[in-house]
């Protein structure tokens, strides 16, 4: 952010009396500069991991002519906005037409006095600067209409249109997917007993414990108020299973911590699996396991109907000398 940091200019000339003219000019502006002395040296640092917050470049710049050289920066940056001054003494139509189409943000003639080159570059830096503002809000706000506010997981639309992209994948490539719906136990008790804000803590405190054990492909969304919904690309029926019971012990069988008390949840599972039908489909059929889970018992696993042996009372596996005094009931 050009509001926290000194703007990092490059400028790129062979020519020793615009570097003189242009150097002090940048270094007064609080700016610190980039001096290059070739193309090959420019794109290496406009391509590089952190590029400039503004380029200058000469047309006179040795080593590549300019529009191979403009055209190779814009392709190696991809979408990302990196703004190009070019300093030029004759605007031909070429360059004109460059600033038109948005290839070049400005043109600057060669010739122009140190007075001018203060006012120039300060319009320009000015200009970037609200221009990556309105970059980081589009993001923002993007993100925002894709994840959960409470704990930043997917939302419910956004991970159903991710899994028909997941499905497409199946079917191309024949490869297993499952997904996996899980819900807190009796989490209503807690909402009543706890409080919102006590319970909202213990949801991101979930999400955070589910995501240390996922994939790092793996797709986590928050379904419903206490139910989420995992995507689980290349994982067949027994890997599934398998992580649903590895999420029952790892991620439930230690205490939550909230509000200064140790508060024991636990979950069950549904799961289905795709074998590259309509998500519509497979995702009911994850409902209708969770829902006989739910019926079996807390922290029941069902697969499509066939359910898992259920674990005996909710803190049977709790260490009896955990030191914690757990919220119980």
């Amino acid at each position: 952010m050009l509001a926290n940091r000194m703007p990092a200019v490059l400028l790129a000339s062979h020519d020793p009396a615009l570097l003189a003219c242009v150097e002090p000019v940048l270094t007064a502006s609080s700016v610190k500069p980039h001096l290059v002395l070739s193309a090959e040296a420019a794109v290496s640092v406009l391509t590089g991991p952190t590029p400039p917050d503004l380029s200058l470049l000469d047309v006179e710049l040795p080593g590549m002519e300019d529009g191979r050289l403009l055209s190779q920066v814009r392709s190696c940056v991809g979408g990302h906005r990196l703004p190009i001054v070019l300093l030029a003494d004759e605007p031909t139509p070429e360059w004109m037409n460059r600033l038109a189409e948005g290839t070049l943000d400005d043109l600057i003639p060669r010739s122009t006095t140190m007075p001018h080159w203060r006012l120039r570059l300060g319009a320009a830096l000015r200009t970037f600067h609200r221009m990556r503002q309105l970059e980081l809000l589009r993001e923002s706000a993007a993100l925002s209409a894709q994840t959960d506010v409470l704990t930043g997981v997917y939302n419910r639309a956004t991970l159903l249109s991710m899994l028909f992209r997941e499905t497409d994948r199946v079917q191309r490539m024949k490869t297993p997917l499952c997904l996996m719906l899980l819900d807190l136990d009796d989490f209503g008790h807690w909402n009543m007993r706890l409080g919102t804000e006590v319970c909202d803590d213990l949801l991101c405190q979930t999400v955070e414990r589910m995501l240390r054990l996922l994939r790092t492909y793996d797709l986590l969304g928050r379904a419903g108020k206490d139910e989420f919904l995992v995507v689980l690309p290349g994982c067949d029926r027994i890997s599934a299973v398998m992580l649903a019971e590895r999420l029952r012990q790892d991620a439930f069988s230690t205490p939550f911590h909230a509000a200064g008390q140790s508060i024991r949840l636990s979950a069950c599972f549904g799961i289905a699996s795709s074998e590259g039908r309509s998500p519509v489909v497979v995702l009911r059929e994850a409902e209708q396991a969770l829902q006989q889970a739910k019926e079996t018992g807390p922290e029941s696993i069902q697969f499509c109907g066939i359910a898992s042996q259920t674990l005996a009372g909710p803190v049977a596996f709790l260490s009896p000398s955990s030191g914690d005094e757990l919220l119980a009931w």
